[in-house]
């Protein structure tokens, strides 16, 4: 009798859920439909192909900077949002004008490097002085204090290659203050081994700060073949002098934009979910890979959602500004919006590449893990595996909401594998798309960007914890 009575309890349970499904019928064979639609659309592809082509480089407050946001105005109309608007941002902005270097000794070597984001000039000869390495910042940062006088600096830290990118981070901290640790211990010059998995002869930029108080010295890495060069002759004992010349300005500040579009909901547009990335790229390549892709997808996912139906809540995509720089555009997009993230119902950047949607993660309040299951449910045709732990970072974009706990994070991870091969270097081309990939990435963050609009229940974030 009791096993009787518990399978009843269990199929009442069973039936009180499916009577109120947080999707109808309908909703889903909606999904189903704009799943089909995204995955055999071209427009990903079309809008990067001409983001790529006709402005190239974006590198914030250069003049291509100011073609992409007028490009994004333009295709944003042209696709039928409701709205389109600027917001401004301001940052710190800087250009890089030459650069070039070589082994002297013992033997004249090409150095194939380039400078790192706001790094200083060398004088007009550049630098010359002798090497000496470090395995990691940490051995540097403990290395005797005046150790360096009159050298150059080099970390020759090797980023492991991994499916979700997890040997970025580690590397970046090398990057982003090595200088300045360098600076402390008395040198003259700072390099680094690329941030970056590939074995191609390309020096990959990207970020890096100075500190207030140290002396600022020029900042560069060099291509992985070469670092491996250099570590060598090291090894060798040999006495390795090289020259740098980087040509750089620092240009104060900066004015970009925010490029938005939105398609409005039908019974709550003020609540929205907000999908994108960023606008901006650096020099060296086209920005293809980082972030073109992810301008390029989330336009189209917001398109051909807005086909098959307008949602309950809207669909917003944001093209954050000058993201390479610091964040800047996110941040200000923060600043602008403190008062009513509670409006954001959903939140993911694609910001990593254009190879394929592998996982599908939340980071949401509990109440809200239903809905987030029920996507998940409609992402699987794609071959999108749901990762229940509920702990989403999100792109880099939005790393100023997690850290507020303010909007519910989601994070459709794509395989990261094969992107740091290309990442911030001159190899960051749209020959590194694959058109069907980014099909797929298309149409899983549409059938997450409708789901998650048009859900009976309002997607919550998790609540702050108190302190």
């Amino acid at each position: 009798m009791k096993k009787i009575i518990t399978g009843l309890l269990l199929a009442g349970s069973f039936l009180a859920n499916a009577a109120e499904p947080e999707f109808t019928v309908k909703q889903l064979q909606q999904v189903t439909e704009l799943r089909t639609n995204a995955s055999n659309s071209e427009l990903s592809y079309q809008l990067l192909e001409s983001l790529t082509t006709e402005i190239g480089p974006r590198l914030p407050g250069t003049e291509n900077d100011k073609k992409a946001v007028a490009w994004a105005q333009a295709k944003f109309k042209e696709l039928g949002f409701d709205k389109v608007w600027l917001e401004e941002a301001t940052f710190p902005e800087w250009r890089r004008f030459s650069e070039s270097g070589k082994i002297l000794t013992p033997s004249e070597q090409p150095l194939h490097l380039t400078a790192l984001g706001h790094s200083v000039s060398t004088p007009k000869d550049g630098i010359t002085a002798e090497v000496v390495l470090f395995e990691t910042l940490d051995e540097l940062i403990a290395a005797p204090a005046n150790s360096l006088k009159g050298k150059i600096a080099y970390i020759n830290y090797h980023m492991n290659r991994h499916i979700d990118g997890n040997g970025y981070g580690p590397a970046v901290r090398a990057r982003s203050t090595g200088s300045v640790e360098a600076a402390k211990k008395g040198a003259i010059g700072y390099m680094m081994r690329s941030v970056s998995t590939a074995h191609h002869r390309f020096a990959h930029t990207g970020g890096s700060h100075y500190q207030e108080g140290v002396t600022k010295i020029p900042n560069v890495t060099i291509a992985n073949p070469d670092a491996d060069q250099l570590a060598r002759l090291v090894a060798l004992g040999k006495n390795v002098t090289v020259n740098i010349n980087v040509q750089t300005e620092d240009r104060g500040q900066g004015t970009g934009y925010n490029v938005i579009g939105q398609f409005n909901g039908t019974q709550n547009p003020e609540q929205y979910v907000l999908i994108g990335g960023h606008l901006d790229s650096w020099d060296l390549g086209t920005g293809a890979l980082d972030d073109g892709a992810g301008v390029a997808l989330t336009m189209a996912a917001a398109k051909h959602i807005s086909e098959i139906k307008r949602p309950k809540r809207s669909i917003r995509v944001v093209l954050f500004a000058a993201e390479e720089l610091g964040l800047w555009g996110a941040k200000a997009y923060f600043k602008k919006h403190a008062n009513e993230l509670d409006k954001i119902v959903a939140a993911a950047e694609s910001d990593f590449g254009a190879d394929v949607v592998y996982g599908f993660e939340s980071n949401v309040s509990a109440a809200s893990l239903p809905v987030v299951r029920a996507i998940a449910k409609q992402l699987a045709p794609l071959n999108v595996e749901y990762i229940g732990k509920n702990s989403a970072n999100g792109g880099p974009d939005l790393i100023p909401f997690k850290n507020a706990t303010s909007a519910p994070i989601f994070e459709l991870h794509q395989d990261g594998t094969d992107y740091f091969d290309y990442h911030h270097t001159a190899d960051d081309t749209l020959d590194k798309i694959d058109p069907a990939k980014l099909k797929q990435n298309t149409a899983a963050y549409a059938v997450f960007a409708l789901m998650a609009a048009d859900a009976k229940t309002t997607i919550k974030a998790k609540p702050v914890a108190s302190k």
